[in-house]
């Protein structure tokens, strides 16, 4: 069907609801062109900031820095009974995605395991944990929103190698809203 065929079928009405549509989503886009330094990114499958954290690594794919602040995704490979004690971030939002393995996930007291291709979101200021459980490594790749946390994770990364000290790292984490319970 051709353009104009469609938009006579579409009538007086049917007219008037995608007309205004088309204008504001234009009004966003000039608005988002305007205020945003944010600039599209490709990033490989190889690539992104590599740090390691409590001896696990992490690989930064995008940070504030690309996003004007939007969001930051990062790929953790998790050793066998690695987590993150129960804890509440009071600034950003979560997306858990399974990439390899298995993990507990426990989101405001309700616990499950996500495999291979599982998903799982954790809202601000829900309590929420994990695990990576059984034998094998997992991989997960997480996304906050908005960005911050990793200039968290740069300075986790600064920590001498071992065991973290709990206070030392229950202190960090404090300075960027994130609050162990």
């Amino acid at each position: 069907m051709n353009r104009k065929t469609f938009l006579t079928q579409l009538g007086g009405t049917g007219l008037l609801a995608v007309l205004p549509l088309s204008k504001t989503f234009a009004a966003q886009k000039e608005k988002r062109s305007v205020n945003s330094s944010a600039k599209e990114k490709i990033v490989r499958a190889s690539e992104g900031v590599e740090l390691r954290i409590f001896g696990n690594p992490q690989k930064q794919k995008v940070v504030g820095a690309d996003s004007d602040n939007q969001i930051f995704e990062w790929i953790d490979e998790l050793n066998p009974g690695s987590g993150i004690p129960p804890h509440i971030h009071t600034k950003e939002d979560e997306i858990f995605r399974v990439l390899e393995g298995q993990v507990e996930l426990m989101v405001d007291n309700k616990t499950t395991i996500l495999k291979e291709g599982d998903m799982a979101y954790a809202p601000k200021n829900i309590v929420h944990s994990w695990k990576v459980v059984g034998d094998q490594k997992a991989k997960m790749w997480v996304s906050a929103f908005p960005s911050g946390m990793e200039l968290m994770f740069h300075e986790l990364h600064k920590l001498p190698p071992g065991k973290p000290d709990f206070d030392t790292v229950a202190n960090i984490c404090d300075s960027y809203g994130i609050k162990f319970v």
